[in-house]
């Protein structure tokens, strides 16, 4: 009997269906008698609306009542790993935090945690000026609880902090749970990620991929180009100064070009929009209801079983697609020269994760001192990271994990290829 769990945990918007290509390599790889595979299902679709917090709760106690099954039926559970796509990483991360806080660690060994396009920093678009604004004040606003923890204008308890610098903070169960981990890996895309930008999932303030062509990327060998080396990503290519003959070529064709999907997004994202938000009202509400009859104690489990712990010591004292064009349109703005004091601090750092070689030809983005923090805290307990390359398809976040078997996801084939291959049973 398999004594290895491994736990699967899906996106916002998600079910456990856009899991099954990982559930199946999985499974080719290592027979039933070696690993035991749990694609959760208790915060699916509308319910994950309701908060990392609640989904967390949801899916703890899925966890544990699959262990308890498991272990009632002679099956003792020895090690476990657990995996997040999307916004299921940051579910998986709670998760982890109150699992080591009720002494799972103690007798489980915990092995492979990994991410898969997690906004590890949430969504917030690293803007400046009014830009800054509409997005990511009112952006927050429609998503019900996951919205207003994504873009990290939350209040966890009575800590007065967004949920996820909790989640980063060193002191916390969460982190120390994620120490526990013998491995921890995480798959970011470097373009056309329409959901989740590089620089969270990557868990860094560069993005050296903004401008694609200006750079020479770094393969990691025996991987057909789709993975790159985590250590040196990119090369910046010798600047060729264009003469002005050629600027003007260059800037005149590319607005003609631009001209098509000017006028497509013109006509679709009004109506679109409309209709996310209607629905993302409407959804807000039905997911306040539910927040509030699981903090009453109406859910089918007793939330005081991941209450009664403090969780950190301090405190012991067409949704989808509409929502990805909207957050494709948002740019990203950077750090005036010198630095400021958050990157001045944080480049003194001796947690060295969030760096790569060449790293510093590259502009810092214009993060919040909450994001800094949490590449810090992030950083401190050690991530393996591997830019992903998908140039088949524009919706990668989808292809990264084959969420569903189409023509141009066989580049996310590869990566979940590399994964199956590192995971240790």
């Amino acid at each position: 009997m398999a004594d290895h769990l491994c736990i699967l945990i899906h996106g916002l918007w998600g079910n456990p269906k856009h899991l099954k290509n990982l559930a199946t390599s999985l499974q080719a790889e290592y027979p039933q008698d070696k690993l035991h595979v749990l694609v959760t299902k208790s915060n699916s679709n509308s319910f994950t609306y309701d908060g990392i917090e609640l989904g967390g709760e949801r899916t703890a106690n899925e966890v544990e009542e699959e262990i308890k099954k498991l272990e009632e039926g002679g099956n003792k559970i020895t090690k476990i790993s657990i995996v997040g796509y999307s916004l299921g990483g940051l579910v998986a991360r709670y998760v982890v935090g109150l699992l080591y806080s009720k002494g799972y660690f103690d007798r489980i060994q915990p092995v492979n945690f990994t991410t898969f396009a997690t906004p590890h920093l949430g969504v917030r678009s690293p803007l400046l000026g009014p830009h800054n604004y509409l997005w990511n004040v009112l952006g927050a606003r429609t998503l019900s609880t996951s919205g207003r923890q994504l873009f990290t204008v939350d209040s966890f308890r009575d800590t007065g902090r967004p949920l996820l610098t909790i989640l980063a903070d060193p002191n916390s169960v969460f982190i120390r749970g994620l120490a526990q981990f013998k491995h921890r890996t995480l798959y970011s895309n470097i373009v056309n990620d329409r959901s989740v930008v590089y620089y969270t999932s990557c868990i860094t303030y560069k993005d050296p991929f903004v401008n694609i062509d200006a750079v020479d990327l770094q393969p990691l060998p025996g991987y057909d180009g789709v993975l790159l080396r985590p250590d040196e990503p990119v090369r910046p290519k010798p600047r060729v100064p264009l003469g002005f003959w050629a600027r003007v070529r260059s800037t005149g064709w590319s607005t003609l070009t631009a001209v098509p999907l000017y006028l497509l997004l013109a006509v679709l994202i009004p109506v679109g929009s409309m209709l996310f938000l209607i629905n993302s009202g409407y959804q807000t509400i039905r997911s306040a209801q539910r927040v509030r009859l699981h903090e009453s104690g109406g859910a089918n489990f007793g939330i005081e079983r991941y209450r009664s712990n403090p969780l950190l010591e301090e405190a012991q004292n067409l949704e989808e697609r509409v929502f990805d064009r909207l957050n494709a349109n948002q740019g990203q703005d950077y750090l005036p020269t010198p630095p400021s004091e958050d990157e001045e601090r944080f480049s003194k750092s001796e947690h060295s994760g969030s760096k790569f070689k060449g790293q510093e030809k590259f502009p810092t983005l214009a993060l919040t001192s909450d994001q800094f923090y949490m590449i810090e805290g992030l950083d401190g307990v050690g991530f393996t990271k591997y830019p992903v390359h998908i140039s088949k398809v524009r919706h990668t976040h989808a292809a990264i994990i084959v969420r569903t078997n189409r023509w141009g996801f066989d580049e996310g084939k590869v990566v979940v290829g590399h994964w199956v291959k590192h995971f240790e049973v």
